[in-house]
């Protein structure tokens, strides 16, 4: 892998008009123009069974889990929009985590994960915009050997923050959105230097 920030982005929602992959994109415009290699992936796309050890006895890593792990693999930063739902972050989301993190043969433990440096953000049309999702998912994040930057943001009101082109109506809070975008690839880039 090079040296420079390639990063992958989603969101933990299906959802197509998910408030969090609207959010996760106007990142992705930041790390782009700070020169980042972008991959923005839709869960949508890579549709898993729920994580069963019998089911991985019997079948094996089901083909999805082989092509997220190789796209984790050829990435070294991760944006991550997550939405809560009741008070936590989705089942997709997790049950993407559970599987990526099943140890292949002849590759380390939670490779896909081993030194990615990471930067989250939530959408909700709540009062909190995810912020108790968030905690969780830097503490699942953290335990598999994820870097997760102390930058985050969690957009609040998310129902009524967008403008029909998906772009934040607040400029300021877009601004801000962008630019963990911008402090993800820029850390990437100083680590590896």
């Amino acid at each position: 892998m090079s040296n420079k920030a390639k990063i992958i982005a989603f969101a933990g929602s299906t959802r197509k008009d998910s408030y969090n992959k609207k959010l996760v994109k106007i990142a992705v415009e930041g790390a782009k123009d700070a020169g980042a290699e972008v991959t923005y992936i839709d869960l949508e796309d890579y549709p898993l069974p729920l994580f069963d050890e019998d089911f991985e006895s019997s079948q094996g890593h089901p083909e999805n889990v082989r092509k997220l792990k190789d796209l984790f693999l050829e990435h070294n930063g991760l944006l991550i929009s997550s939405p809560e739902y009741n008070s936590s972050y989705s089942g997709v989301f997790k049950n993407t985590i559970d599987w990526l993190s099943r140890p292949v043969k002849g590759y380390p433990p939670l490779e896909c994960f081993i030194d990615k440096v990471a930067v989250l953000m939530a959408a909700s049309p709540g009062s909190l915009g995810g912020l108790r999702g968030l905690f969780q998912v830097r503490w699942v994040l953290g335990n598999i050997k994820v870097t997760v930057l102390p930058d985050q943001i969690a957009l609040t009101s998310a129902g009524s923050a967008f403008e029909n082109d998906s772009t934040l109506k607040d400029a300021k809070m877009h601004d801000n959105i962008k630019g963990l975008g911008k402090k993800l690839t820029e850390t990437i880039n100083k680590l590896n230097s």
